[in-house]
């Protein structure tokens, strides 16, 4: 397995399961009015998203991404699906000091406001059965 097509889709899968723990982080709350025990997984790496991007740190998937991408002969980002559709989203060319600060917020905020409506809801049916 020591192919650069097999770096390049790994660094694909990588990729792609980092976008689906974005989305988790972001709006893994959601999911707490079907499954409830789902807080004990999203919390913390809700707190950890929202901390990272606030503080300007790089992921760890990051830099492993970078790797597998070198080691399939530096194919960069440019070609499949992944590339073209993902990769800007995850890694936005934009990208600021303000806007990880303001990104690390909404994550925050909107994952407050989602507990707190679903702590309500709870809460009111408990009275109200």
């Amino acid at each position: 397995m020591d192919s650069p097509a097999f770096y390049s889709l790994a660094a694909d899968l990588l990729v792609t399961i980092h976008f689906l723990a974005i989305l988790f982080i972001v709006l893994g709350g959601l999911l707490l009015f079907r499954w409830p025990a789902i807080a004990f997984i999203h919390l913390p790496l809700a707190a950890w998203g929202a901390i990272m991007e606030m503080m300007g740190w790089i992921c760890p998937l990051t830099p492993w991404e970078q790797r597998l991408r070198d080691a399939a002969g530096g194919s960069g980002y440019s070609g499949g699906f992944v590339e073209h559709y993902l990769l800007p989203l995850i890694y936005p060319e934009q990208l600021t000091r303000e806007i990880q600060l303001g990104l690390g917020l909404f994550v925050l905020l909107f994952n407050l406001a989602v507990y707190g409506w679903w702590l309500m809801r709870r809460n009111s049916k408990k009275k109200n059965p």
